[in-house]
């Protein structure tokens, strides 16, 4: 980057603070993953959908409890901020949502989600990428948000879309899944975009 462009958010923006909590409609929530929240990573790890979409391998309670110790580590590093989407009621988590590749000089992230049986059909993870994404432009001042999904995988694409991401494009052959190279599309929303209504 050119050095006399500053950062789009300063450094110390995400790890001066502790990672916030949100509320969703119908009482679901998002909050940090704990290390009791280790076991549902498991069985995320063996769902077929959630294996096939996001290149996962199986975890054993061990390894799960290492990569949430890592997203903790990753908010410090200000590279990655994951929330676990949690049951009405204080229940425990149902999916996952967060940024990645997060970029604060550049003023970039990349969402990933997904969600288990139990926590489908209710339109959370919509709710938990709108909800995200107002925080990381509106508050942590972030200018450019991204996803990218398999254009095999429909139920990611109608996601992106409610949740008000335009669709930029096509990258062609851009991920290697099990059964072998996807073309991904690519959806957007940057700083001024037009919020869902509702």
């Amino acid at each position: 980057m050119i050095d006399s462009i500053g950062p789009v958010v300063a450094a110390g923006s995400m790890s001066g603070g502790e990672q916030p909590s949100f509320g969703l409609r119908g009482g679901f929530a998002l909050r940090p993953w704990q290390p009791d929240d280790a076991p549902v990573l498991v069985v995320s790890s063996r769902d077929p959908e959630i294996r096939q979409w996001n290149r996962s391998v199986d975890l054993s309670p061990a390894a799960a409890g290492e990569k949430i110790a890592r997203w903790r580590e990753r908010w410090q590093a200000e590279e990655a901020a994951i929330w676990a989407i949690c049951r009405p009621g204080g229940g425990g988590p149902v999916g996952l949502v967060g940024l990645a590749d997060v970029d604060l000089r550049g003023g970039g992230a990349e969402f990933l989600y997904w969600l288990l049986p139990a926590g489908r059909g209710h339109g959370v993870v919509v709710d938990a990428t709108v909800r995200i994404s107002r925080w990381a432009v509106d508050e942590l001042g972030l200018h450019r948000l991204r996803i990218t999904h398999s254009v095999a995988n429909p139920a990611s694409c109608r996601v992106a879309v409610k949740a008000g991401f335009a669709l930029e494009g096509v990258m062609r052959s851009a991920l290697l899944h099990a059964d072998g190279w996807h073309d991904e599309h690519l959806h957007a929303r940057v700083a001024g975009d037009p919020w869902p209504s509702g």
